[in-house]
């Protein structure tokens, strides 16, 4: 048995965490200020005695006193609307968040795992993406809130590996789906599957043939617990490889959910990365760790899973 603090625990990637910690027997502590995560994830957990949940601003303080035995770090907007309505808090998060849970995870010697982002490689010139690749990202432009606090937390990270033996790992996560995704996300998959259900014309930005690489919920977490429980540093590459198109994504929620909303075309937004798809040779290596949810599947409980939200 451990204790765990989960920084943005009650989001969609980090509730999916803090279950999968308690069932497997940790003690967790879930830090989380509610700015874009929700008690409603967590109500699974209510009542629990090996869970804990704090409302607290990680950029502010880390309400938790060693010792703890793993310290994971996911405390950030995810989504472009969230981090472009949030872009000073997102910056802190990755900077003055990251700073303060690497000292807790120092002060009593645990693992620490940053949750970093496929968006670190920005628009990208290699095909697939490597950990070995430097990205191609404007640092001032929309997106560079978030692509700079990843940048920078990585950075932070890896200096405290370095100078102060902090054991550290990084994952770059590629793009994630399933239940829980909120309605508002504004990601294709959310996107489309709200669209749809709702009888709503689907928005493909450009002209579809961008593509994204999709990881169902259940791989992610299985990643990031692999990389929490080996000695790798990384940062890792924890994301799906099956690359579609955009265009594709669409016609398959259209077919899954028997919608027969329209496909309608809007300009494709500044910075928005053409090509989107991990090598996770690395990950495959070292931590023997590959996705086995097929995007039929993922996509199917995804859809279940609004179709009953949006229900209600």
């Amino acid at each position: 048995m451990s204790r765990v603090v989960v920084a943005g625990g009650a989001g969609f990637l980090g509730s999916h965490l803090c279950e999968r910690l308690v069932a497997r027997g940790d003690d967790v502590v879930c830090l989380d200020d509610l700015s874009t995560g929700t008690e409603t994830n967590l109500l699974r957990l209510e009542g629990d005695p090996r869970f804990t949940f704090v409302v607290a601003d990680v950029s502010s303080e880390v309400p938790v006193e060693p010792p703890v035995d793993a310290v994971f770090d996911l405390a950030s907007p995810a989504s472009p609307p969230a981090y472009l309505a949030r872009p000073l808090e997102t910056l802190a998060a990755g900077s003055e968040g990251t700073r303060r849970l690497l000292e807790l995870a120092r002060r009593s010697g645990a693992r620490f795992v940053l949750a970093s982002t496929s968006e670190v490689y920005g628009d990208p010139e290699v095909h697939p993406q490597p950990e070995t690749y430097r990205g191609n990202v404007d640092p001032v432009g929309p997106r560079s809130v978030y692509d700079e606090a990843k940048r920078f937390a990585e950075a932070l990270t890896i200096a405290a590996h370095r100078a102060r033996a902090v054991d550290v790992g990084i994952a770059r996560i590629f793009n994630t789906y399933g239940p829980r995704l909120s309605a508002e996300d504004g990601r294709v998959v959310s996107n489309f599957c709200v669209q749809a259900l709702r009888g709503e014309p689907l928005t493909v930005y450009g002209d579809g043939t961008q593509t994204r690489s999709l990881c169902y919920v259940d791989d992610q977490i299985d990643g990031l617990l692999a990389l929490r429980d080996a000695s790798v540093t990384g940062p890792v590459n924890i994301g799906n490889p099956d690359e579609r198109t955009v265009a594709e994504l669409a016609e398959k929620v259209l077919s899954i959910t028997g919608s027969r909303s329209q496909v309608v075309h809007r300009p494709l937004p500044a910075d928005d990365p053409r090509r989107r798809c991990p090598d996770i040779s690395l990950a495959r290596r070292a931590l023997g760790w590959e996705p086995k949810v097929t995007l039929d599947d993922g996509l199917a409980r995804t859809v279940a899973w609004f179709r009953e939200r949006l229900a209600t």
